[in-house]
């Protein structure tokens, strides 16, 4: 691929390549997307990538999501040079393997306190219970085709959907951080209703137990099986200040959650929702009662 009038970094970044499936692929994705776009379209990008990661098991559509998730926060070579710290912790693999330890996918599953039964769609019975009224909800077909519209707006168009925020929206559209109108962007997101929790490492039996470790910190609603290597636990954000929740956070990325999902108007998995291969992004646990904690 032709590294033309890259910065000597931004070249080093790609001939180092990205980790393996489970070593932070999504992630070194997303960053080195980031670096990319003050030097390369959509499309260079995504072929670099593509070029960077041949013969790794991608998914459908991943290197494009990387691209457009990174645009908002896209590095600029104007910047100051000045010296930055994460505002997130590392991996803490000691850690993260302690609180594995609390469960698998089996543990989880006979753990939900609701079983939905297996053949048929139960999106639209979910939404109702985590979303109760008639809210704006942002919900998307992919990436790129998604609208901000009143929860009965949606009623019966849920179940094919893949994506959707997971706190109501304050307006229809908003304005990004780039200063283009969009139907989603944390311009437009009200207050924060459920704070998820993505695993991009691990196995599933892994990532199932670090969500039963959490649920001892605090309770969690659902757990949504992306349809490929994820779990999404939905944590609920009842009168919790930003301050507790950050701090939960914290720890949640300290034991391997993905710290992106943070982002207020981020999406996560439509639950039960249909994802673009064709698969069910199926319910492994629901516990209705931590919804609204204080209503019977």
């Amino acid at each position: 691929m032709n590294n033309r009038e890259l910065p000597r970094f931004v070249r080093d970044i790609l001939s180092a390549g990205p980790p393996p499936r489970g070593g932070g692929l999504n992630s070194w994705l997303f960053k080195t997307a980031r670096v990319l776009h003050p030097y390369r379209s959509f499309g260079e990008i995504g072929a670099l990538l593509e070029h960077a990661t041949a013969g790794l098991p991608l998914q459908r559509g991943e290197i494009e999501r990387a691209v457009i998730n990174s645009k908002s926060a896209a590095w600029s070579p104007d910047a100051p040079a000045v010296e930055k710290r994460s505002a997130w912790p590392a991996v803490n693999p000691e850690q993260r393997e302690e609180a594995g330890l609390y469960g698998s996918l089996v543990n989880l599953w006979e753990a939900s306190p609701v079983r939905l039964p297996a053949g048929k769609s139960h999106t639209e019975e979910l939404i109702d219970r985590l979303f109760p009224g008639n809210p704006l909800l942002c919900v998307g077909r992919s990436v790129r085709r998604f609208a901000t519209q009143h929860r009965e707006e949606w009623r019966g168009k849920l179940s094919e959907a893949q994506f959707i925020v997971p706190s109501p929206m304050s307006a229809r559209s908003g304005i990004t951080q780039d200063g283009h109108p969009s139907a989603k962007s944390n311009n437009n997101t009200a207050q924060r209703r459920f704070l998820v929790i993505e695993q991009d490492i691990g196995t599933l039996d892994e990532q199932a137990g670090v969500l039963l470790h959490l649920c001892r910190m605090r309770p969690m609603a659902l757990a949504v099986n992306s349809g490929g290597k994820s779990i999404h636990g939905w944590f609920p954000c009842h009168e919790q200040s930003e301050e507790d929740l950050h701090r939960f956070m914290n720890y949640a990325v300290s034991v391997g959650a993905d710290e992106r999902l943070w982002t207020l108007s981020q999406f996560t998995r439509m639950p039960d929702g249909l994802r673009d291969n064709g698969e069910r992004q199926g319910v492994f646990y629901f516990n209705p009662a931590a919804i609204n904690p204080t209503k019977p």
